[in-house]
């Protein structure tokens, strides 16, 4: 046998027998008596303080929110994840829990993180109604959205402010946009339409249309037959370009 293979062969018959001796001394006497941990850490755990409650608890008084919670969006979420922990609570009533009323809370699951699975809710909350608090639109017991037609500036700020002083401020977004409910609470995966004939538009530009006098008019069948209105126009602010 070669001298160098003699040598590796004595340096790891060394170091297997070093591994062993380490872990047999390192080793707690009691570990794999119950499974894989230390049993003799049940007793030190178990006097421990406890500092949850756990959602039954909060079910013997709060039957109420807890079927609406269990209903809506949040249903997989402990109570205590959002007000913290609560076994001073139930021992004390008087004690309340943490509410959380501030934007900064909801943002730590719903800010806008791109590594998040399509249809979670994400928003910009530095362009998401940041003068208001999430709660004051979104019941967190119940988080749905809300399906107003107003609440498209919630998301889409830029446009909304943009097309606030144009001359379809006044035009509601639906007008020419379809939004499918779903759009509301899975954004990513139901879109709403956008424009793809140029009749939508000719229903208030073309000179044969019954709108008002004051809204520009144009023949469709001669003014650039050949684009869609809004390659040239931008529709939330309709200058020409």
């Amino acid at each position: 046998m070669p001298q160098q293979v003699k040598i590796l062969a004595v340096v790891f018959v060394v170091a297997l027998t070093a591994l062993t001796v380490v872990r047999y001394i390192s080793v707690p006497d009691t570990f794999g008596d119950l499974g894989h941990y230390r049993a003799a850490a049940v007793d030190s755990i178990a006097v421990l303080p406890i500092y949850y409650a756990g959602e039954r608890a909060c079910l013997d008084c709060h039957d109420d929110v807890y079927d609406d919670k269990t209903q809506a969006k949040h249903a997989s979420l402990a109570c205590e994840t959002c007000h913290g922990p609560a076994v001073m609570h139930v021992e004390d009533e008087d004690s309340l829990p943490h509410i959380p009323s501030e934007r900064e809370h909801c943002a730590l699951c719903h800010a806008f993180q791109p590594a998040r699975p399509n249809g979670f809710p994400q928003v910009e909350f530095a362009m998401h109604n940041p003068l208001d608090e999430c709660i004051d639109c979104h019941d967190p017991h119940a988080p749905l959205p809300d399906l107003s037609e107003a609440d498209c500036g919630a998301c889409h700020g830029e446009i909304a402010r943009t097309k606030a002083v144009s001359h379809h401020a006044e035009l509601a977004c639906e007008r020419c946009h379809t939004v499918p409910d779903a759009h509301r609470e899975t954004p990513r995966q139901v879109r709403p339409s956008k424009p793809s004939r140029r009749k939508l538009c000719g229903e208030c530009h073309d000179r044969s249309s019954s709108a008002d006098d004051a809204i520009p008019r144009i023949s469709q069948t001669e003014h650039e037959p050949e684009y869609v209105c809004w390659q040239c126009h931008y529709p939330h602010f309709p200058e020409a370009r």
